[in-house]
């Protein structure tokens, strides 16, 4: 649209979206996935473009997308230290630089940033693109010759990123992480520790347990003895006090 102020405004949507496996971008026009895992085929978008003009005036076209349920792991993250409003305002110059240094066909399968507060989006000076890359045979480039044509050209691409961006730009491959543990495995790690500490808890128990049966049964059994060497004592205190002289009477009398 050649017009100027309001007339020159473009906003898009789209028509009769009941789907809503897409949307876009009402002030670019950029279309992006919303849902459509586990889903294939061709699908057929109406897009239309109104200007803000007083007499508004609107153009509609279609969109043909399609799906490919396939997945592939040739797909290669670079990482540019933008933020990703800046990224995506220039994303056509960044699809042609990448192009123009890797010699292939360049295809930007997503923008993001790893904050997902819509403040990341000019808070956040770290971008990753994820993009896929095609021979002229129109066949998957493998994701290690990407890296590796990624590497060689690390120069030039931020050379041409710096003029887009008009700052200076540094441009990174993304290293997969380290595989984390499997779900299953956690869970096991856990009840494992989880069972070790019940088991120790009731040793720990049964040990309290014998021990102190074993100190209750040792001071019953001295308490035993000291009664049986007061019953003692108290007999020869008897005897001191006549019984024993008693008995040896008894035995006079009867001689």
């Amino acid at each position: 649209d050649p017009d100027t102020g309001d007339n020159g405004l473009l906003l898009y949507s789209l028509v009769n979206n009941q789907m809503n496996e897409f949307d876009i971008d009402e002030n670019t026009g950029q279309i992006f996935t919303v849902s459509v895992a586990g889903k294939s085929g061709t699908f057929y978008l109406e897009v239309q473009a109104a200007d803000q003009g007083t007499r508004r005036l609107t153009a509609q076209t279609t969109v043909n997308v399609t799906i490919d349920s396939s997945s592939s792991n040739n797909m290669v993250v670079a990482v540019l230290n933008q933020k990703i409003n800046a990224v995506e305002k220039n994303i056509a110059e960044v699809k042609r630089v990448l192009e123009d240094k890797l010699a292939w066909n360049v295809y930007i399968i997503d923008v993001y940033s790893n904050e997902s507060e819509r403040k990341a989006r000019s808070s956040t000076d770290v971008t990753y693109v994820k993009i896929l890359a095609f021979d002229e045979a129109n066949q998957e480039v493998s994701a290690e010759n990407v890296k590796r044509k990624l590497r060689e050209q690390k120069s030039n691409i931020e050379g041409e990123l710096n003029k887009i961006f008009s700052s200076s730009v540094t441009a990174a491959v993304e290293e997969a992480p380290a595989q984390s543990a499997a779900p299953e495995l956690i869970a096991t790690i856990v009840l494992g520790v989880l069972l070790a500490c019940t088991l120790i808890a009731s040793l720990a128990y049964v040990l309290f347990t014998i021990r102190r049966k074993r100190q209750h049964e040792k001071e019953h059994l001295m308490k035993k003895q000291a009664e049986t060497v007061e019953g003692i004592d108290n007999l020869y205190a008897t005897a001191d006090k006549g019984s024993l002289r008693s008995l040896e009477k008894l035995e006079h009398t009867n001689d």
